[in-house]
Parts: structure tokens; C-alpha cells; sequence
């Protein structure tokens, strides 16, 4: 007996990155990552492919395939194939798409439900094993799987709170990748103390004013660029910052300073690509066609 499954999760962008504290929040952007699950009793090995990555590392799909079925006790194998909209390695939390993505595509595959926190963090888990996470990003794979804003502990991988919010979101991309694994953590944790006062601010809402101090310490500690982010506040943004470890920045904007903004960050004099998107709160979902 044979099955299949599809599935997409979200991308998304930093509100807090977690990699200081533990303590992480992040919003659901509407760019997507889809993956297909194709499965057989025949055989009991997982092969992944990403769509225009023949080289690419599939380690975090395959793991993410096994998991879910090691869950519910199934011996079958077959392959996991995934396409995104996503950036990869950029910061915009390709890896926790792809791994919600291709849990959710199982579990539709073999029939089955996972309470939606439990499915996240089989996900994270499979991130960790992997290799392609410091945190396990766990605040990143909320904001994937739910959509909307999301603030977690990732030590404890509870979710604090979440809430939705409409915004127009844009994404200037610099053609430089930048891996998680290759993140300076120490640097990181010493300006833990500031990033705990922008994650109080989260708490209390001020999502805005606590991305854009989270911009400008992680771009301090982790040697990125400025500029990008005073352009934004001179085009009128209350809500930027460096996305995840970058390279990427996210801007929360209205129709007026997106334009403004999208000109001052082709202009900045950093190779890469401005993506306008907004924020999608209505998260992953299943039983839906591949691109």
C-alpha cells in the first residue's frame, strides 16, 4: 500500500531572536514552503530532495518524516520532496517552514492528527538533530505553523502568547547567505540584558519598538550593517530589524513608507532583493496542491 501527502508552512520574520535569552518572539509572513510526502510499506528508507537545491541538505526533511512516523509505530520509507517561496539561509526561517511543512504533509499522508504544539515540536526536534539550529527555534516554527505574532520560550517550548495583527511586510534579502551554525552565540549573550528589555516590550504589545531594538543590538553583535535600518526609520517605519541571524531585514510598513523604504533599500548599496509580502495569520495547513 502506497500514500501521499501535501502540505505548506509559513516563513517568517524576527520580533526577538532567541539565540541571547532563550526567550524568542517572531510574526508569520505569507511567503510559503510546500512539501510532498509520497510513502510505502515497500521500503523503510526516507529520500528528501529540494526543489532547485540537487545538492541541498535533506537531512531536516527526511528526520522530520521519520519522526512522525516513528510516532505512531509505522515501518514505511519513500521520499519527501519540498518547494519554497522562502529564501533560503537568509533568516526568514526556511528550515522551520520545511520541517512544519514536512510533518504536516505526513501526517496527511498516513491519515493522522498531532496536537498542533506537539507536531511543532517534533519539528524543532528534528532542527536540533539536524543540526541547523542554535535555539531549536521554537518561536520561529510557531510563527511558521500558526501565522499571526507569536512570543515562546524556547527553553521550555511554551507558548506565551499569540496575537494577530494586519501589516504589510518588506523583506530586503542580500544576496549573502548566512547559516545559523555559523552564528557567534557568545557575542550574542552579551547583550542578553538589552534583549530582555525589548522582550518585555512584546509582552506588552509594542512589537514594533521591540523588533527595532532587537535590530540594532543583533546587528552589533553579529557585525551587520546598520544602514538598512536607519533607511527604514528615516522613511517613517516604527518596526524593523535584522531577521534571525540574517542576513535578511523585515520592516513592518503601510502603503506610504513600503515605497519610500523599497527605493532607500535598492539604493543602500547592498546587493540583494527587496520582497513585498504581509503578514499571513492563518498558519500551515494540509491537503494542498504543490506548486
Amino acid at each position: 500500500m502506497s500514500c501521499e501527502g501535501k502540505a505548506y508552512s509559513l516563513g517568517a520574520g524576527t520580533v526577538i531572536n532567541a539565540i541571547a535569552t532563550w526567550k524568542g518572539a517572531a510574526f508569520g509572513i505569507d511567503l510559503k514552503t510546500f512539501a510532498h510526502v509520497e510513502l510505502s510499506h515497500n521500503t523503510d528508507h526516507i529520500k528528501g530532495s529540494i526543489d532547485g537545491m540537487p545538492d541541498g541538505d535533506t537531512a531536516l526533511i527526511e528526520k522530520c518524516v521519520s519522526y512522525v512516523l516513528d510516532h505512531f509505530g509505522l515501518k514505511m520509507g519513500g521520499i519527501v520532496r519540498t518547494s519554497s517561496e522562502v529564501p533560503l539561509a537568509r533568516g526568514l526561517k526556511s528550515s522551520s517552514a520545511a520541517a512544519n511543512a514536512a510533518v504536516l504533509a505526513t501526517l496527511d499522508a498516513i491519515g493522522e492528527e498531532m496536537e498542533p504544539l506537539e507536531a511543532v515540536r517534533l519539528g524543532v526536534r528534528a532542527a536540533k538533530d539536524a543540526g541547523v539550529t542554535i535555539t531549536g527555534a521554537f518561536d520561529d516554527a510557531c510563527a511558521s505553523f500558526f501565522g499571526g505574532f507569536v512570543v515562546t520560550d524556547n527553553h521550555r517550548t511554551e507558548l506565551i502568547k499569540r496575537e494577530e495583527r494586519e501589516a504589510d511586510v518588506l523583506i530586503f534579502a542580500p544576496d549573502k547567505k548566512s547559516f545559523s551554525s555559523g552564528t557567534n552565540v557568545e557575542r550574542s549573550k552579551l547583550i542578553a540584558p538589552w534583549v530582555d528589555i525589548a522582550y518585555g516590550l512584546t509582552l506588552e504589545g509594542e512589537y514594533e519598538r521591540a523588533m527595532t531594538l532587537n535590530g540594532f543590538l543583533y546587528c552589533s553583535a553579529l557585525g551587520f550593517d546598520t544602514e538598512p535600518l536607519m533607511r527604514a526609520l528615516e522613511a517613517g517605519v516604527r518596526g524593523v530589524t535584522l531577521s534571525g541571524t540574517g542576513p535578511s531585514y523585515v520592516a513592518l510598513v503601510d502603503k506610504t513608507s513600503s515605497n519610500i523604504l523599497m527605493d532607500a533599500w535598492i539604493e543602500c548599496g547592498i546587493s540583494g532583493n527587496v520582497i513585498s509580502t504581509k503578514i499571513n495569520n492563518s498558519g500551515a495547513s494540509k491537503f494542498q496542491m504543490v506548486k
